[in-house]
């Protein structure tokens, strides 16, 4: 097994650990740190993902090995940096205002990271201004909006209607998550996307921002 098999296999058991050293031994041994990044750390996690979409593995699972995903790419954040190398892409991630649930925020979040993608984690209770704000200053090209009440759920459509107002429709795109919502939901307030859970959450982002070009 080449190493960086090896990392994405220790990836996926949680050994953070062991992830750790793999990588600073990878880089040792002259390995390009997108490589690493690639065809270890978001390789492991796509596994991950997929298994907790199949229900093969849990929650506590993918947090432990989430954890071991952030201890490589903590080593190799510099070095990509450094060497300029691409993100998949920006996301504005948030829980609407009025809504303190972040379980499920939280986890789209880590998968996507895991994904490869740079990922600006508003937190929860959070305006439909300051989404748009975010996402325009800091060049995202999709913004991430969750709700796990119905109350809050307005808050989704203000914030498709605050990106259209500012021109932004086209460059920003908004995807709708959360246990009330629903893909005929995200059709009526003219969301681009709806993610039933965090695994698909991810591929329909990666969707759009392939589609945005």
């Amino acid at each position: 097994m080449n190493i960086l098999s090896e990392i994405g296999e220790s990836l996926q058991r949680g050994e953070d650990d062991r992830v750790g050293a793999l990588v600073r031994q990878a880089l040792e041994q002259r390995c390009e740190p997108h490589r690493i990044l690639n065809e270890g750390l978001i390789a492991g996690m796509d596994v991950v993902g997929e298994q907790f979409r199949l229900r093969e593995i849990f929650l506590p699972d993918v947090l432990l090995a989430a954890r071991a995903m952030y201890t490589g790419l903590d080593l190799l954040r510099p070095l990509l940096a450094r060497d300029g190398v691409p993100t998949a892409g920006r996301v504005v991630l948030g829980s609407v205002h009025g809504d303190l649930h972040d379980i499920g925020k939280n986890l789209v979040s880590i998968m996507l990271k895991g994904a490869g993608f740079d990922v600006m984690d508003l937190g929860n209770d959070v305006p439909a201004e300051r989404f748009v704000d975010a996402a325009r200053e800091h060049g995202a090209s999709v913004i991430g909006l969750s709700a796990l009440l119905t109350t809050t759920m307005p808050v989704m459509k203000e914030v498709v209607e605050l990106v259209r107002a500012r021109g932004l429709a086209g460059r920003v795109r908004v995807i709708v998550g959360g246990a009330p919502v629903s893909e005929a939901w995200a059709r009526e307030i003219g969301a681009d996307a709806h993610g039933y859970d965090a695994a698909n959450a991810v591929e329909r982002v990666r969707a759009l921002v392939a589609a945005r070009g």
